[in-house]
């Protein structure tokens, strides 16, 4: 004669089926209410590209800024975009674009400070490589190469990240904007005044 089953597990009762249902809902409710994750706005990269470059994508003028988006090699390096071309213009539109959704992942459409209100998207970050340095515009990097972060005496500011010289410039209120500042510490900075690091001490 066979024996009689006995399961192993507990059976599902009227209250543990209310209190799951309960903690499913909550959790639902909880990503309707705060979103499961932010997402960046929908940018037009053609708009930002026809005020960067008239919408030239294999635009290079020998300015240091290269392809439809205006790169800096150091950005477009930094990005990945060699997997795609030595030079952004040397890419194709797509890849281009692919490479400026890392940029705006990493720092924002202030990016492209003039052109980026072009695209449409309000989103902004405070860290990743820079992209364009005229205006002094661009992101201070959480890099990891070695710089010189000293200045000759005076008052001094460190870096922090998502700090612009503008932005530096404008806050310490130096005479001559960040024009002034970067010829000030260009020992420190290096040949790419869009191109700062936290850490770094400059002269005010």
């Amino acid at each position: 004669m066979a024996s009689a089953y006995h399961p192993r597990h507990r059976a599902v009762t009227a209250r543990r089926l209310a209190v799951g249902t309960l903690a499913a809902g909550a959790i639902t409710g909880a990503v309707a209410l705060f979103g499961a994750a932010p997402a960046q706005a929908a940018v037009n990269w053609d708009a930002i590209a026809q005020c960067e470059s008239s919408g030239d994508w294999h635009i290079n003028t020998g300015n240091g800024y290269y392809g439809g988006l205006q790169f800096a090699q150091s950005t477009w390096e930094g990005y990945g975009g060699t997997k795609y071309a030595a030079r952004a213009d040397l890419a194709s539109r797509a890849e281009q674009i692919a490479i400026a959704e890392k940029v705006l992942d990493g720092q924002g459409i202030g990016a492209w400070p003039t052109c980026g209100k072009e695209g449409g998207s309000t989103s902004s970050k405070s860290t990743g490589a820079s992209k364009r340095p005229s205006g002094g515009e661009t992101k201070s990097t959480t890099g990891t190469r070695q710089h010189d972060t000293s200045t000759p005496g005076g008052e001094t500011y460190v870096v922090k990240p998502g700090d612009t010289l503008s932005e530096i410039a404008a806050a310490q209120h130096v005479a001559g904007g960040w024009h002034a500042l970067y010829e000030r510490n260009k020992r420190v900075v290096g040949d790419d005044p869009g191109l700062i690091f936290p850490g770094q001490r400059l002269a005010v």
